[in-house]
């Protein structure tokens, strides 16, 4: 499960707990405030921004790169582009220097803080553990030619699985990312699996974009979506050699955000992946 779906509202199961860890520390803080102390609500919160900007500041330093050339994707935070841990240490040395100038603060904003940054530290551990512990969906799609394909029939290699539709504009945004990930990296399997449209709006879409994309899929009743737990588009998947799910990203990819994704997977070798030996050629 990868998503918390609510009629049409859905949101990412890590985002949920990043708000619920804030939401927790608050509670705790303010009851504890109400034994003795100052009420650290206000406080909580600028500490969670100051420590969201840390982190998404060290994401950019660390990819750099990808964002040297076009600097406004710094502030386009759909991307989730953010790196943990900086943005935890900012957080607590923020914290212990708030409470060092105002000794009020220093019993409830340390319940608070350290309640709040134990619950996600837990929740985040088991809910990667629980997505590694899943494996690739056994469902049957179509390809571009109406032909049915079993989705375990790429397995072998490593995935990188998109579900996306055309009118998504996420999806569409990403979509060049995407494309040329896969011209640069021959050593990963991509699939871009359209979730319940037809196979002519697919293909009016991709030529009127100009993008030339390989594995195109088709899962003409969102089954693909419903298996991995996730409602939202876009949704994108990454898969072990032998199936075994590696990591998730919902929403938009960025340049840098896939970088890091794809650090999940060993860097390429010069040789070539040997591809199966069609069936009327001589190997």
């Amino acid at each position: 499960m990868l998503t918390f779906t609510l009629g049409t509202f859905a949101i990412a199961l890590n985002h949920l707990l990043l708000i619920s860890a804030l939401a927790l520390a608050t509670f705790v803080g303010w009851r504890v405030a109400k034994r003795g102390g100052d009420n650290p609500e206000s406080v909580l919160f600028s500490l969670f921004l100051l420590g969201m900007l840390a982190a998404r500041i060290s994401f950019v330093i660390a990819y750099w790169t990808h964002y040297r050339n076009d600097p406004w994707q710094i502030i386009d935070l759909r991307d989730g582009g953010f790196l943990a841990w900086p943005g935890v240490i900012v957080l607590v040395l923020a914290a212990v220097y708030r409470g060092w100038r105002r000794p009020g603060l220093r019993r409830p904003l340390g319940f608070g803080v350290g309640s709040g940054l134990l619950f996600w530290l837990l929740a985040t551990f088991s809910l990667t553990i629980y997505e590694q512990g899943t494996r690739l969906p056994e469902i049957t799609l179509r390809n571009a030619a109406g032909e049915t394909v079993q989705l375990a029939d790429y397995q072998g290699g490593p995935l990188v699985i998109n579900l996306w539709a055309t009118w998504c504009p996420p999806c569409r945004r990403e979509m060049p990312v995407l494309e040329n990930a896969q011209q640069q990296r021959p050593d990963l399997t991509f699939l871009f699996v359209n979730q319940a449209e037809s196979m002519q709006s697919v293909s009016t879409f991709l030529e009127t974009q100009g993008l030339s994309l390989s594995n195109v899929l088709f899962d003409g009743s969102g089954r693909l979506g419903e298996a991995v737990g996730s409602m939202a588009l876009p949704t994108t998947l990454f898969y072990s050699n032998d199936g075994r799910l590696l990591g998730s990203h919902l929403g938009e990819l960025s340049e840098a955000s896939l970088a890091r994704a794809l650090e999940n997977f060993d860097a390429p070798t010069p040789a070539t992946r040997k591809l199966p030996c069609p069936a009327s050629a001589t190997c």
